[in-house]
């Protein structure tokens, strides 16, 4: 009788297996009946400048070029940050996109470009408009400023046939874009100010669209889930227009919501907005130690419950979060600098890397590490 009951049970977990991998599945198909691709990114805009710096990444001990690595293992997408005119660094230029382009284009993956609509990093806290726009008058003139950019930087992009399948207008946009007075323009203070200077943006590619016959997704750009629902109802209700995909920060060191819960906020925002909803920022610890002089960003409090900073955990968790996203209708996940390594260079903080422990290469050996693997986990799914 023992071994009939353990039959039994063992029965009810292989259907319980099954129904979730074919609900899992049913999503990823969705998506894929919808013409989308899921999206397995990297943030690589640190690469070039790494590499100036002496960066090796290897492979089983092999020196091998972080753009095949990752295209190697999975990722489909690469995403790029963008500087209007940047004066304390020549990379997140517009000629180091250019180069970046290449690179990603050489190895298949499509390319995310990131508009930071600054000289320096975008984010809730901080978003400055570029020096060349302080002499602006009005908002009229900050629109048109804002319009011309993004149409010529597609433009010139377009002209070296390296014009990007997605643009993200703006990063991290909580608080708004291109203040000229961080307290006056704040998105709290003015938001129909931000939703005339994002709608700019859109407009801008949606016309070169038209002029060049082609198509490309336009993101916008929320940290942290549970500032989503709020945000993107006062952006609706003031005519925030024509954009494909939600993009969304997700970092457990500043977020209220657990792994548990992002499926519930994913498949909420979704349904609410008929928008698609990727993760287009993430990260995980693999160590809490350090081996450089930089500090580390992340740190104790970014660890999720049961997923330890070591590279199983790494790993897990970041397999584990592609899953709950796709499970939940989502579109798929970014991970933000994986090749961040410590090199002989500085920051304007330290010397060396403050994402060495978050990166997806052991700081000790360059070495690729197995949270790589999150990269290839619905194309497991759907063939095992």
């Amino acid at each position: 009788m023992r071994w009939l009951l353990n039959l039994a049970g063992t029965y009810r977990m292989l259907i319980k297996a099954c129904w979730f991998q074919l609900f899992v599945c049913s999503c990823l198909v969705s998506a894929s009946s919808a013409g989308e691709e899921v999206w397995r990114g990297a943030d690589l805009s640190y690469v070039n400048e790494l590499e100036d710096c002496g960066a090796v990444y290897r492979v089983n001990g092999k020196r091998t070029d972080p753009y095949e690595i990752f295209a190697s293992k999975g990722a489909n997408l690469v995403r790029l940050r963008l500087w209007h005119t940047p004066d304390w660094t020549r990379y997140g230029t517009l000629e180091d996109v250019h180069k970046s382009i290449a690179r990603a284009r050489a190895q298949g993956m499509r390319v995310l470009l990131d508009f930071h609509y600054s000289d320096d990093w975008a984010d809730p806290a901080t978003q400055t408009a570029p020096a060349a726009w302080r002499g602006a008058h009005s908002i009229d003139d900050l629109e048109t400023l804002l319009y011309e950019y993004t149409r010529d930087v597609l433009l010139a992009l377009n002209a070296e046939n390296r014009l990007p399948e997605m643009v993200q207008i703006g990063n991290e946009v909580n608080s708004g874009i291109a203040h000229l007075d961080e307290k006056r323009d704040h998105w709290n203070q003015n938001p129909e100010r931000n939703v005339r200077l994002l709608n700019a943006g859109i407009r801008a590619v949606r016309d070169l669209e038209r002029a060049l016959d082609t198509r490309i997704q336009v993101v916008l750009h929320i940290a942290q889930p549970e500032n989503v629902d709020a945000w993107l109802h006062a952006a609706l209700q003031l005519g925030i227009e024509d954009f494909e995909v939600l993009g969304i920060s997700y970092y457990a060191q500043w977020s209220d919501v657990p792994l548990s819960g992002l499926g519930d906020v994913v498949r909420h925002l979704a349904n609410r907005y008929d928008k698609t909803v990727a993760v287009v920022e993430t990260a995980y610890a693999w160590t809490l130690d350090w081996n450089d002089h930089a500090n580390n960003i992340l740190g104790q409090d970014g660890l999720e419950p049961g997923y330890p900073a070591n590279p199983e955990g790494q790993r897990r968790y970041l397999t584990d979060l592609m899953g709950t996203v796709l499970a939940a209708g989502g579109l798929g996940i970014i991970y933000w600098e994986p090749a961040w390594i410590s090199t002989h260079c500085r920051t304007r903080w330290g010397k060396g890397s403050h994402w060495e422990n978050a990166a997806l290469f052991d700081f000790r050996r360059s070495e690729l590490l197995d949270g790589v693997e999150f990269f290839g986990y619905d194309q497991e799914l759907l063939t095992r």
